[in-house]
C-alpha cells in the first residue's frame, strides 16, 4: 500500500474525533489542535511527507490574491446570514462578557480553523492531489461537511462548497494558509455581524 493512501485511511477516523468527545470551549480548542494538526504532522513526518507536500508552507502570490477577491466577495453572504434565525441565534458559539473576553474566544476560534484547515486543506488534500486533483478535493470535502452535521441546516450544503472553493483556492496557492485566513477572519466577520444584529445596532430586513 502507498504511503498517500495509507495517509489517508489514518487520517479519516480522525475528522470524527473532536465531535465525538465532549469538552468545554477550550477543552474542544485542546482536543481539535492534537487531533487535526499534531498527530497528522507527526504521521506526516513518520512517512516521510515533506512540510510542503501537505500544505504547510507559505502561500504564492496566487494564493494570497484569490483569498482577498474571496473575503471581500464572502461580505455580502455574511450579511445575508445574520438575516436567517437559526445562524443568527447559533452564533457566535461562545459566551463572553465584553470586547477582551469576546477577542480571546475568537483567538480560540482562530486556532480550531487553523487546525481545520491545515488537516481537511493540507494533510487530507495535498497529498491525493498530486495524484488526482479532483479525487482529492471531493475526499477531503465529504468528511469535512459531514462534521458539520448538528449546526443551522443551510451550513451542510454551504460547508460542501465552501470545501471545495478552498481546497482549489489551496492547490493554487500551495499553502493551506488562504482558506484559514478566509476561514477565520470570515468567521470572525459574520460573528461581529450578529453580536451587532442582536444588539439592535445592526437592523437588516429578517425573514
Amino acid at each position: 500500500m502507498n504511503r498517500v493512501l495509507l495517509f489517508y485511511i489514518f487520517l479519516l477516523p480522525l475528522s470524527f474525533v473532536p465531535w465525538l468527545i465532549p469538552a468545554s470551549f477550550w477543552g474542544h480548542v485542546l482536543i481539535v489542535l492534537v487531533s487535526y494538526l499534531l498527530v497528522p504532522l507527526i504521521l506526516s513526518l513518520t512517512l516521510g511527507f515533506r512540510p510542503n507536500e501537505v500544505g504547510l508552507k507559505l502561500p504564492n502570490r496566487v494564493g494570497i490574491k484569490l483569498f482577498l477577491v474571496l473575503f471581500v466577495l464572502s461580505a455580502p453572504l455574511s450579511f445575508y446570514g445574520t438575516m436567517i434565525p437559526s445562524m443568527r441565534n447559533y452564533y457566535p458559539v461562545f459566551s463572553y462578557s465584553g470586547p477582551l473576553t469576546f477577542l480571546l474566544y475568537e483567538l480560540g476560534i482562530g486556532m480550531i480553523m487553523l487546525a481545520h484547515e491545515a488537516f481537511y486543506r493540507g494533510f487530507l488534500l495535498f497529498p491525493l492531489a498530486r495524484r488526482n486533483k479532483w479525487l482529492a478535493i471531493i475526499l477531503q470535502d465529504i468528511p469535512y461537511t459531514l462534521v458539520h452535521i448538528g449546526k443551522p441546516g443551510v451550513e451542510i450544503p454551504y460547508a460542501f462548497i465552501a470545501g471545495v472553493i478552498f481546497a482549489k483556492m489551496d492547490l493554487k496557492g500551495e499553502s493551506f494558509l488562504p482558506s484559514f485566513l478566509l476561514h477565520w477572519l470570515g468567521s470572525a466577520f459574520f460573528d461581529i455581524l450578529c453580536v451587532l444584529s442582536k444588539s439592535g445596532l445592526l437592523r437588516l430586513a429578517v425573514p
